[in-house]
């Protein structure tokens, strides 16, 4: 493997440091991070991919898959620092391609969809592509040839079929964008969920419970009146 690559590789390594504080060391993240494994895998089979050994880059891509619980097409795209936590069950097909410094838990899928050209012919492009330092919490499911914008946080069970501008968070199904925009502060927040963040959804709730109260107040009074 080249230089490119193995660089790539320390710079998933110190990414598990970084953003998992129950992992104290490099070593430790080398040793016990399922991600990491999955990742350095993958920049393997990436690598055979683009080789032409498709069937050996495949074929290694399911035992990782075995080992780690973590499936990542070989001619997926994936930029540096890429960091993976707890993992099992995330899927990341082929056509998705990710930036730099991206983080996803468990249960993320970046899946495909069919997608129709003008032509009438289906798209080549089936799945999603991420922007950099993008935080996608546990369970969301990202579907579809979309782009998600830098700075991104998706929050945990979120579905997102549709674009997100950079520095939103999006939560719900169908994923919506919150009212507070992200990383004004660079700060890493775990599982994508700011806890600063308001659900639109929640305040129009809110404050239809607040005016249906007053139309219950009012009829009251015009029943006390008759």
């Amino acid at each position: 493997m080249k230089t490119k690559n193995k660089s790539l590789i320390f710079d998933d390594l110190q990414a598990v440091v970084l953003r998992d504080p129950a992992t104290a060391s490099k070593f430790q993240a080398a040793v016990f991070s399922s991600g990491f494994h999955a990742i350095c895998l993958h920049r393997l089979n990436h690598w055979l991919w683009n080789k032409g050994f498709k069937f050996v880059a495949k074929l290694s891509a399911l035992i990782a898959r075995f080992f780690t619980g973590i499936e990542i097409h070989p001619n997926a795209k994936i930029g540096k620092g890429f960091f993976i936590d707890h993992g099992m069950g995330v899927v990341i097909g082929e056509t998705a391609e990710i930036g730099d410094n991206v983080t996803l838990y468990h249960d993320v899928t970046l899946g495909g969809t069919t997608v129709f050209g003008k032509n009438g012919k289906v798209m080549s492009k089936r799945h999603p592509t991420i922007g950099n330092n993008v935080i996608i919490g546990s369970g969301a499911q990202v579907l579809g040839p979309i782009n998600i914008g830098d700075n991104v946080k998706i929050g945990s069970n979120a579905v997102v079929v549709k674009d997100v501008a950079a520095n939103l968070t999006v939560v719900g199904v169908p994923a919506h964008s919150t009212e507070s925009k992200t990383n004004k502060k660079k700060t890493f927040c775990a599982y994508g969920m700011d806890k600063n963040l308001s659900d639109p959804v929640d305040e129009d709730i809110k404050k239809l419970q607040i005016q249906l109260k007053h139309l219950q107040e009012e009829l009251e009074h015009l029943k006390n009146k008759l």
